[in-house]
């Protein structure tokens, strides 16, 4: 896979693409600390077997994009709102993905974005309107700013992911990769626990900076409450969440589909805060008819000439 880069004045975002160079752009938009690799590659191929030019990147202070050396923020106390001052916002992040569209020669394109990724592409979608075709919203918090995340947060998983020790060495901090995204994931369903490693060992590889989870997490908190700029979206939405999210509660996907006028809202029984195997080709299915739907339905709106 050949890694191109996108710039955003000095920050550069590292992106891959996959399907045929004429299909239906989509963008997939990861979610906190994790690196583009963790979109599945079989997944993005189902995706791309259905008709999109598919491309993921890694978010700044992931991967191979620019990192920061801002102090580190712990997770539970940024959570709270006990940290300082972020080293960027969230409209920086924003600014990164319409990089990426540029650098793509992509007028406008569909967003899928998972969990943290959800938010930013909604705000891609709120800020930039005319870049965004549809939105796909996958397992996003609230929308209400920090009071609103909190309590649509598990906080049992964010204690069990603080609470644990890893040693500074690549077996430590593999090992810490691995726990975080097995937490995450639904238990009604078996994982590829060697697929979980390898990428884990890979992301390691492409990048382990510490600090990185605070420093997304802190710019998170700046994107305050969205509520009513998402009830003035006219974008079409489909809202995705799993049953068996041990992260976010499904009711965060409710309340965002009730904001987003004519939103549609698909939950998937068993399925955790990750993209199990068994629901690739459904969730590529979904999202394909929903950007099809939607363009055949404006396509009947439209004026004759």
């Amino acid at each position: 896979m050949t890694v191109s880069f996108a710039r955003n004045s000095d920050v550069r975002i590292a992106y891959e693409t996959f399907g045929a160079p004429d299909g239906v752009p989509l963008l997939l938009i990861m979610g906190l600390t994790f690196q583009m690799p963790w979109w599945p590659d079989g997944f993005c191929q189902h995706l791309a077997d259905r008709g999109f030019a598919v491309a993921r990147f890694d978010n700044r202070d992931a991967g191979l994009s620019t990192h920061f050396p801002a102090p580190r923020h712990g997770t539970v106390g940024t959570l709270l709102g006990r940290r300082g001052r972020p080293a960027y916002r969230m409209e920086d992040m924003v600014a990164d993905a319409v990089a990426v569209l540029d650098a793509l020669h992509w007028d406008s394109a569909h967003l899928l974005g998972e969990s943290l990724g959800a938010t930013l592409a909604q705000l891609v979608a709120i800020q930039h309107p005319d870049r965004v075709r549809g939105l796909v919203s996958a397992m996003a918090g609230g929308t209400g700013g920090a009071v609103s995340n909190l309590r649509n947060v598990k906080i049992g998983t964010l204690f069990r992911l603080a609470s644990k020790r890893y040693d500074d060495t690549r077996d430590g901090g593999v090992q810490r990769l691995v726990d975080t995204y097995m937490i995450m994931c639904s238990a009604a369903h078996p994982v590829d626990k060697a697929w979980v490693r390898a990428t884990a060992e890979l992301s390691w590889d492409r990048d382990h900076d510490p600090g990185a989870t605070g420093r997304q997490l802190a710019a998170s908190r700046t994107a305050g409450d969205i509520r009513a700029q998402l009830r003035q979206l006219r974008t079409p939405t489909l809202v995705i969440h799993g049953e068996q999210d041990p992260w976010i509660r499904p009711r965060a996907a409710r309340e965002l589909a009730a904001a987003v006028p004519d939103a549609r809202l698909i939950t998937y029984p068993g399925m955790g805060h990750e993209f199990p195997e068994h629901l690739w080709s459904t969730i590529a299915r979904d999202v394909w008819e929903t950007t099809t739907r939607d363009a055949a339905s404006h396509a009947r709106a439209a004026p004759r000439p």
